[in-house]
């Protein structure tokens, strides 16, 4: 099979498809893969690409090169620069990260390196982490009398309950690999030359599920979060009421009675 053709979205930014799976990879290796306001900038028209497209992509992935995955803001602009230009750059990182978030795609991040301070917000950004063993998360940002401005303080305790939050946002300390899936932060902890292959192999086992189900059962839990449980349940049922009178699920359940493999067309 022939390797995907690399797509350079932005001098440090490379995508590759492969069918309905995409790899976005940051490529800023000598600065440990930091994010300037162009960067972010670029990832956010990715996104609002992505989420507008009409092709059939279904799983984003998203990592770094070499040591870093992201190592957060590239504090060297903020030394020096003006309120507006910083208030500005926090503003673009909102829009970003909310539409990474907000994405109708399954998203991965393959956390190959560090993922520190606005990296790790990134890959809270995504469905699913999964981290090269040796890597490490943390959110520095009050070694620098600061807090995270990416969804820090907001994304981090609904994973991980407030006490454990607070744990690491007011240490400031690295979190490896094998914490971040104790806390339930990432999924898997790889060995290096296996993270993503182990990735590709999740991403496709995923994208072989019903396209309109998979897109629903990302919203329907994300939605509940920021519901009662009571108007949770009653989206749950109201959209398993309409997957069942889609073709799709029409074929799911052909395919189950007659013991073969279901053919999804996302209708």
């Amino acid at each position: 099979m022939a390797t995907p053709a690399e797509e350079r979205l932005h001098d440090n930014l490379v995508l590759t498809r492969h069918g309905v799976i995409e790899v976005l990879r940051i490529d800023r290796e000598e600065a440990l893969g930091a994010l300037n306001f162009e960067i972010m900038e670029a990832l956010g028209n990715y996104a609002t690409d992505l989420c507008t497209r009409s092709d059939n992509s279904r799983v984003a992935i998203l990592t770094g090169t070499g040591r870093g995955f992201v190592a957060g803001a590239d504090i060297a602009g903020y030394h020096g620069c003006g309120q507006s230009e910083f208030d500005r750059f926090q503003r673009r990182s909102r829009q970003t990260f909310d539409a990474i978030a907000n994405l109708p795609q399954v998203t991965i991040c393959a956390v190959n390196g560090y993922a520190l301070g606005g990296g790790m917000e990134l890959a809270l950004c995504c469905d699913f982490i999964f981290m090269n063993e040796k890597a490490k998360m943390g959110l520095p940002e009050i070694k620098l009398g600061l807090l995270p401005g990416g969804g820090g303080t907001q994304r981090l305790p609904r994973l991980v309950g407030p006490m454990r939050a607070k744990d690491i946002l007011m240490s400031g300390r690295m979190i490896p690999a094998d914490e971040a899936v104790a806390l339930g932060i990432a999924l898997e902890a790889c060995a290096p030359d296996a993270l993503m292959p182990r990735v590709m192999d999740y991403a496709e086992s995923l994208s072989t599920m019903a396209p309109i189900a998979l897109k629903e059962a990302k919203r329907v839990v994300d939605d509940g979060l920021d519901a009662a449980l009571s108007a949770g349940l009653t989206l749950e049922q109201r959209v398993l009421g309409a997957l069942f009178a889609t073709a799709d699920g029409k074929e799911g359940i052909d395919a189950f009675m007659n013991k073969r493999a279901p053919e999804y067309k996302g209708r």
